[in-house]
């Protein structure tokens, strides 16, 4: 994936700067959403030219592109240096749902709505880095799905990009429900009812479950050889 940035910073004011920038854009971005940021606003804040702020990125849409990608990195660093190693299924699912809504409510409801309005535009370009930075971020819940798995403590009947969904989809909801209403939910109480309803799906299957679906699969075999017959 490429930079976003129009010129390689090569020196440490340059970088500093550039970093500056970032920061005031993502406070910016955060408090107006994109449509009403300006540049203008963004260089003023920052103690540059606008000018100077094309100087580093080619357009609003960069320079936003670089603050969610920058906020991605970020996290996705944090989430796997903390996601615990050795802790079952239950409570590694628990701690990433945990941190993912602290992640998207710990900076108030403007970077939340950033981060999944702009994933959601029609400029291509930008979704596609989006994207790329989504599979990146949600990589460690698929490592622990997969090993869940191969260990026997996850179901196997259901594919690993639908578990994946269903895990950041139903946290989506309550996001957008913050964004809208601009109430905060209890956390901890959220995480907890979240992480108990997809360990319900999750969980692999009690022989007696199974040994039900094996018993309503052979009915359903019966059945279709029956109505065969009859035709």
């Amino acid at each position: 994936m490429q930079s976003v940035s129009r010129r390689q910073p090569a020196t440490p004011r340059s970088l500093q700067r550039i970093a500056g920038l970032l920061a005031v854009a993502r406070a910016v971005f955060a408090a107006r959403g994109f449509e009403s940021a300006t540049t203008q606003e963004i260089a003023q804040q920052a103690g540059v030219s606008e000018a100077t702020v094309f100087t580093y990125f080619g357009s609003k849409r960069e320079l936003c592109v670089e603050v969610i990608r920058q906020w991605y990195a970020q996290i996705t660093a944090e989430l796997e240096a903390q996601l615990p190693a050795s802790g079952s299924l239950r409570e590694q699912l628990q701690f990433i749902v945990r941190k993912h809504l602290d992640n998207l409510m710990g900076e108030g409801a403007g970077i939340c709505a950033l981060v999944l309005s702009e994933g959601r535009t029609a400029d291509k370009s930008f979704t596609d880095v989006i994207a790329e930075l989504k599979r990146s971020y949600t990589a460690p819940l698929m490592s622990v799905l997969t090993a869940a798995r191969s260990a026997g403590t996850a179901r196997d009947d259901m594919p690993l990009r639908l578990m994946r969904d269903m895990v950041y989809g139903s946290m989506e909801h309550v996001l957008w429900d913050y964004v809208e209403s601009g109430s905060k939910p209890d956390i901890a109480l959220t995480s907890e009812q979240l992480t108990e309803m997809l360990w319900s799906a999750f969980a692999p299957r009690t022989a007696a479950e199974q040994a039900f679906k094996d018993l309503h699969a052979d009915m359903s075999s019966v059945l279709r050889r029956f109505d065969d017959k009859l035709r």
